[in-house]
Formats: C-alpha cells, structure tokens, sequence
C-alpha cells in the first residue's frame, strides 16, 4: 500500500495543497482552490477522506469548504453559522478541528459551532459563550476569535479550545459544559483586567502532547508553558527560548516530550523572526531545555513571521515537520527538524499549516 503525503496551505487568497509520495523530496503545488477567499485554516477530514477550509468574505459571510477528490472540485456550506437573529454575525472562520463524525469549528466573535454531516450544515454549542468567563473575554489582536480546537485522541468527548483573548477552555462532555483550564498563567495588563471572575488569557497557541493529552504546550502572549494535568496549572519552560512571544507550534506525533515552536522577535518591535534570521526551536524533554534548527534557513534579512496555525508536523518515521510564512514561503524537514528547504515560494501570506498522510 503506498503512501502519499499532503500539506494544506490556508492563504489570504484560497487554499493551496503540496503532494509528495513517502521520500517527500518532489512537491507538486496546486492552487489557489476556494475562489481565492481569505482562508484562515485548511485541515484534513480523515473520516471523509475530505479536505476542509475554513474562511471568511467580505461579501458572502463565513464558510466552511470541502473537496472530496483532493481539491479537484470544491462545495461551501454556512448553514447554521449564526448565533440567531438579532445577535453579532459571525464574520469568519478560524479553526476546524474534525474527530471521528464531528466536525467542530471556532468562528469569530468566538464561539464553537458542530457539524455531524460532513460540513453542509452547523449548530451552534451554545455553553462556551454562556460561560460566566466569557463576559471577560476582549478582542485580541486578530479579533476576538476561537482559533485552536484539539480533540482528545483517547477520548473524543473531551474538547479543548483557546480564545483570543479568552484563555483556554476544556470540555469532558463535548462541548455540553466547559471550564476554563488557565491556573497560573500571567494576566494580560492587570491594570486594566476584571475585578472579579475569571481574568482573561492571550492565548496563542497549544498543543496536546502525543499520546497522553493530560500533557499540553502552550504558547501564551508571554512565554512558553506547559501543564501536566489537563491545563488546570501551567509552568513557564521558555527560559532557554530568545524570546518569551511566537505563535506557531507543533508536536511530534508520536514522543510527548518533543515540540516545536517558532519564537519571533516581540510584539512590538516587528514580530519577525530574531534578528532576521531563521529558525526552528526543538525540545526534546518537554521544554527542560532547548536547541536552535537553522540548517537550510535564510540567516539573513529573514524578515517574516509564523501565524498561530502555521506549523505542523506530518505521522511518518522519521516525522516531517512543515511552516509556513507570512511572506508566502512554506519550509520542511524530512528528519524530525533538523534541517530544512523550501518546498513553496511565492505564495500570498499563509495562515495555516497542516498536514495528513494518505494511504491509497
């Protein structure tokens, strides 16, 4: 049985895919698909064998798209994507996240919507917004927006998501209930925060660690932290890092100690990579220590950032691990990270990065 390798791009102008066969040392690049919408996050349907996207038009509202024949042709749904007349629209779509025959996806102003048909159609799962912490929740600097969903591998009734800025909140009923998972984290401007109930969280990213979900990496408005029980409580392991700020990130798919982050320069000073020069920063021990990947990067005038979404690694041994950039470049490993080559150029500046392989 042989084995194809896919990588969705998401893109401020349509989704792009990248297809390679096990070696992944030729990419074939199509796109743009989806009528070159702003798309925020492109993923895989595994149940459906179905690409998924996800976006937002000025004109035609927020939708979730979905080819069946690997972006041959393409559908889009936004039924059931509205918190009721008279309430805020939603204006786009962040996040997709599809377990099992439930495809969940995070909107923007935040909230958590739940396809059981494969995307025609959504309802809403009304009990993260009636949470007595969302009326602390303030917009970020992309909105306010639900923008990472993990499902527990073990356990697909437990939900966890992140809310810019919200916090991260976890669900063991899927989706019925929640409860707000941010014990320990530093608070965003204090000076400013609520006088009373649950203090919002800038959120950027998380990851669950593979094979044990009580374990997850997160990377927070002000460092890097990781929890070991759930998220209930958290510990800064960003120390070694050049920087305390970054969004993307991404787990290796099988060692739970292994994780990959992107740090960037600092939230107000250019959110590009230090000093412009790029790398990849591997730990190997749960965040306890950590080393640069920069073989096969530009170290020079490196200019660029990775968004929240923008990294990913693929399930193959050893794992492939991708991101791409604002500056429309996409960069992979073929060994676990440690050294890396362009396999896009060129495109417009990329929201997400994901990966599924495929056996045929």
């Amino acid at each position: 049985m042989s084995k194809r390798v896919l990588v969705m791009a998401a893109t401020k102008k349509g989704v792009f895919t990248l297809e390679s066969d096990e070696t992944r040392r030729e990419w074939k690049q199509r796109g743009p698909f989806c009528e070159a919408w702003p798309m925020m996050h492109a993923a895989y349907d595994a149940s459906n064998r179905a690409i998924i996207a996800s976006g937002g038009n000025a004109w035609y509202g927020p939708a979730v798209w979905r080819s069946t024949d690997l972006g041959e042709t393409w559908t889009h749904s936004s039924e059931g994507l509205t918190y009721g007349e008279g309430k805020e629209p939603v204006v786009n779509v962040w996040s997709l996240r599809a377990a099992g025959d439930t495809i969940y996806a995070g909107v923007e102003p935040a909230g958590l919507f739940r396809s059981r048909d494969g995307g025609d159609t959504w309802e809403h799962l009304p009990a993260l917004n009636n949470h007595p912490a969302a009326a602390n929740w303030v917009p970020g600097g992309g909105g306010l927006c639900l923008h990472t969903i993990a499902v527990d591998p073990a356990d697909n009734q437990r939900v966890f998501v992140a809310i810019s800025t919200g916090g991260l909140y976890a669900s063991e009923d899927g989706g019925e209930s929640w409860e707000p998972r941010n014990g320990g984290l530093p608070i965003m401007f204090p000076e400013e925060g609520p006088t009373e109930g649950e203090p919002p969280q800038c959120v950027h990213h998380f990851e669950l660690a593979a094979g044990n979900s009580s374990t997850i990496y997160q990377q927070h408005h002000f460092g890097m932290f990781a929890s070991h029980d759930t998220g209930r409580s958290w510990e800064n392991v960003g120390a070694a890092l050049p920087s305390t700020f970054g969004f993307a990130a991404a787990a290796h798919p099988r060692e739970q100690g292994t994780w990959y982050l992107a740090p960037l320069n600092g939230d107000s000073i250019g959110r590009y990579m230090p000093e412009g020069r790029a790398a990849i920063w591997k730990t190997t021990d749960g965040g306890k220590s950590w080393r640069d990947t920069r073989a096969g990067l530009p170290q020079d005038g490196a200019f660029f950032g990775v968004l929240r979404q923008g990294m990913a690694a693929d399930t193959l041994d050893p794992a492939g691990v991708y991101f791409g950039t604002n500056g429309g470049n996409i960069f992979a490993s073929r060994d676990e990270g440690e050294t890396w080559e362009p396999i896009a150029e060129y495109l417009p500046s990329i929201s997400s990065i994901e990966t599924a392989v495929i056996e045929d």
